[in-house]
């Protein structure tokens, strides 16, 4: 499996997508660290949030192969600048969360990633598993 970077605001399910990833029992759990369970590195969403931290996901992404950009389809805004793939030295693929909640605006988070230069962009529900296999094959 090649190591992957979640990478999000707070609440998009980055936590929850590695519990689903790792055959984990999905349980509620607020990641107040970055944490590797085997080929998932697991980021806060205060690093993406606050600029001080910012520069620390900058670091840990160079332990990763891949770099996974997370929005919910729920989000109200994105924190991801135009183009800002453009500053990775890695692969960057886009993670699409929550497509199965009733408010969900997929085409809006999709929108969002495209925009930050995600040219490969997976759409997953961690509660129906739509979309889990997908991404585990690509990670493969």
């Amino acid at each position: 499996m090649k190591k992957v970077i979640l990478i999000g605001r707070s609440e998009c399910g980055k936590t929850t997508l590695k519990q689903v990833l790792s055959g984990e029992k999905r349980r509620y759990e607020k990641t107040q660290a970055v944490s590797y369970a085997d080929w998932i590195i697991d980021t806060p969403g205060e690093y993406i949030q606050t600029k001080m931290l910012g520069g620390a996901l900058a670091i840990y992404s160079y332990e990763a192969d891949i770099i996974a950009l997370m929005a919910s389809a729920i989000e109200p805004f994105t924190l991801f600048a135009p183009n800002i793939v453009s500053m990775a030295s890695r692969e960057v693929i886009g993670i699409v969360t929550q497509i199965d909640k009733e408010n969900a605006k997929i085409k809006q988070a999709v929108r969002w990633l495209e925009l930050a230069g995600c040219k490969k962009i997976f759409k997953v529900s961690s509660v129906t598993g739509e979309g889990i296999n997908e991404l585990v094959s690509y990670l493969k």
